[in-house]
């Protein structure tokens, strides 16, 4: 394997990725990762660019990621959790980190000491965040305009405003919604727009001057130009996926997801493999086992329906997939041999299985299947 990869996972006498002790890894190219950003810039037409690195950066390991995207000069980033902001500063990211999900606990003055700056939506939080807060603080509060999930309903946006004004120390320095059907219901997503322009209205009619207003998500992004507004919020297509499918957007993908044959076995017709013989043989067979099973990310769900590149070649996995080992029918690559890469997410040769191929063989979608991959698995490198 390339030596330009570097592991940030410190395994004991683990210091190449030829020396990992499986050969079951992630290989995340900081390079695609940088060219997705450059795709996102085009189409957000001047918009400042907050990435969404929430859940390990999709899978692809928040460190890293987030110092590539930093060096790349992203406005700032975007974390589901408190905590999730609290990592990036310990590893010395000096962004602005807007917490999405607002604080749920009680670290609202850890959250101010740390410089990260809330997403609200309930006047009792921003009690708090007041009473901790030891002069001015920033906030972005969130609108709700048809998610039904959090944010302010419209119907009681007057009865927040009347209580901010009680508190001084806020600073509104954004506002901000959610669309709900930005990948493909077009009606419902402008209406949400028009309900944000109401919003955002009635905000700067009680005083208030956001800097910022945003709501475009990956979808929104390539899909409804008027969604982009000051700052755009990609997080699924800056690893490869444009968060619609129907989408083209040159996006490459992040993360390529290899291990090799550590076992190949001829059965015979009628033979059965894997746990509750998922698997019967029509005809001689010839299986590879590999070290990567539903305990790494690949989904259960995959069983019998799901592919794998070996030797630039598609085929198909075999029996029910287990918490550690997967079975192949390699039977039309007769080179096939132990120690052979095989992919299961990401390019080999002249093919490619992109997570959203993935998902669809396990009824799922790309989100899933790029945070399902788990720690157990590696991370890789390459700038």
């Amino acid at each position: 394997m390339s030596a330009a990869f570097h592991n940030v996972i410190h395994l004991p006498r683990v210091q190449r990725a030829n020396e990992c002790l499986r050969p079951t890894r992630a290989e995340i190219s900081l390079s695609a990762l940088a060219h997705n950003l450059g795709v996102i810039r085009d189409a957000a037409h001047g918009s400042a660019v907050l990435a969404v690195v929430k859940a390990d950066a999709y899978g692809h390991g928040v460190v890293p990621v987030a110092k590539r995207l930093a060096r790349e000069g992203v406005h700032g980033f975007g974390v589901a959790l408190a905590e999730e902001g609290f990592e990036l500063r310990a590893a010395g990211i000096e962004s602005e980190i807007l917490v999405l999900n607002g604080v749920i606990g009680g670290a609202h003055a850890e959250v101010i000491e740390a410089g990260l700056v809330p997403v609200v939506y309930e006047l009792d939080e921003l009690r708090r965040f007041h009473s901790a807060a030891r002069g001015p603080f920033r906030v972005h509060v969130k609108v709700d305009t048809g998610m039904s999930r959090l944010g302010v309903p419209m119907a009681t946006l007057d009865a927040f405003l009347d209580g901010l004004r009680r508190l001084p120390n806020v600073r509104v320095d954004g506002l901000m919604t959610h669309l709900a059907c930005a990948d493909g219901e077009d009606t419902f997503t402008a209406a949400q727009l028009r309900s944000f322009h109401r919003a955002v209205a009635r905000f700067r009619a009680k005083g208030h001057r956001p800097r910022w207003l945003h709501a475009a998500n990956s979808a929104a992004l390539f899909r409804h130009p008027a969604s982009r507004f000051d700052l755009v919020r990609p997080g699924v297509a800056l690893f490869g996926h444009a968060g619609a499918s129907d989408v083209d957007a040159g996006l490459l993908p992040v993360l390529r997801l290899r291990s090799e044959v550590v076992s190949l076995r001829d059965v015979p017709e009628g033979a059965q493999v894997g746990y509750g013989h998922g698997f019967i043989a029509r005809r001689p067979t010839r299986v590879a086992t590999v070290p990567l099973g539903y305990g790494d990310g690949l989904l259960r769900a995959t069983s019998g329906r799901g592919q794998a590149l070996i030797g630039g070649r598609r085929v198909p996995i075999i029996g029910n997939v287990s918490m550690d080992l997967t079975t192949l029918d390699v039977t039309r690559v007769p080179s096939a041999a132990l120690g052979d890469e095989v992919v299961f997410l990401g390019a080999q040769a002249d093919d490619c299985i992109e997570a959203s191929e993935l998902a669809r063989w396990a009824g799922t979608i790309p989100y899933e299947v790029l945070t399902n991959i788990s720690r157990r698995v590696p991370r890789f490198y390459q700038e």
